[in-house]
């Protein structure tokens, strides 16, 4: 799967971020940043889109039990905030996102403050290549740097607590804001699949379905009312003969 291109962007770096990965975190850090994005916002705190990374895991986690693998600290801080938080397993995405952004247990923080220490600056890897002899604790400090003036295009600007997105980038993520959710969730897919080997259907453990309305309305105020009037109508999936006394 292939981004949308852009004449004016290096559109290949951005694909570049999920090269040589070896846990879910960029991935659920970029759908959190198109969940943000979507609703208008720029500047965007860490920590709703570290909330945001935990409650776009907890459909997978908690109904699933899909392994992320040894090294990703996700899984395990789902299981963590919901013990910590009270929060169910079947909770909507956007309570559990606001829960986490708003609760004041300094565990739960501290839980989601560790996502701060890799997720943010390796994001911007691709833009800012290690330099000979360069140290990680040294490239770090480069990233934090430069990625405030937005040196070679970076997607974002790094601040101690928050992210900046781009103006150049800025309508580009806008546009093509399902095309990008899409190809997180298909290398997302990818990954989950060489750590789950005999799970089927991966890409439909990733987000929870919509539930549906139920149907009594409909039947009771519109379909008995047709079949006590004409006492039968051919179903027009099956062809059977549906009668008013087999609906009663």
């Amino acid at each position: 799967m292939q981004l949308p291109k852009s004449d004016d962007l290096p559109v290949n770096l951005l694909a570049a971020c999920f090269n040589n990965t070896v846990a879910t975190y960029k991935f659920y850090w970029l759908i959190s940043i198109l969940q943000t994005v979507e609703i208008g916002q720029i500047t965007i705190s860490k920590r709703e889109l570290f909330s945001r990374m935990v409650s776009n895991a907890w459909f997978t986690v908690n109904f699933f039990h899909v392994s992320f693998g040894k090294q990703d600290l996700i899984q395990d801080a789902v299981h963590k905030l919901k013990t910590i938080e009270g929060t169910t397993i079947d909770e909507k995405q956007n309570v559990v996102t606001q829960k986490l952004i708003s609760t004041s247990k300094r565990e739960s923080e501290r839980i989601l403050w560790h996502f701060d220490k890799n997720v943010p600056h390796w994001f911007l890897s691709p833009w800012f290549p290690k330099k000979q002899n360069e140290t990680d604790i040294a490239r770090e400090k480069r990233i934090y740097l430069e990625s405030k003036t937005f040196n070679y295009q970076c997607l974002y600007a790094l601040h101690e607590e928050t992210i900046e997105i781009n103006p150049e980038w800025r309508n580009y993520l806008a546009a093509n804001t399902k095309i990008l959710k899409d190809f997180c969730f298909w290398n997302l897919t990818l990954y989950l699949q060489s750590k789950n080997p005999n799970v089927p259907d991966i890409p439909n453990k990733l987000i929870k379905p919509a539930l549906r309305n139920s149907l009594t309305k409909q039947r009771t105020q519109f379909w008995d009312l047709v079949l006590r009037e004409l006492g039968s109508v051919r179903c027009i999936y099956t062809g059977e003969i549906l009668k008013w006394k087999l609906c009663c």
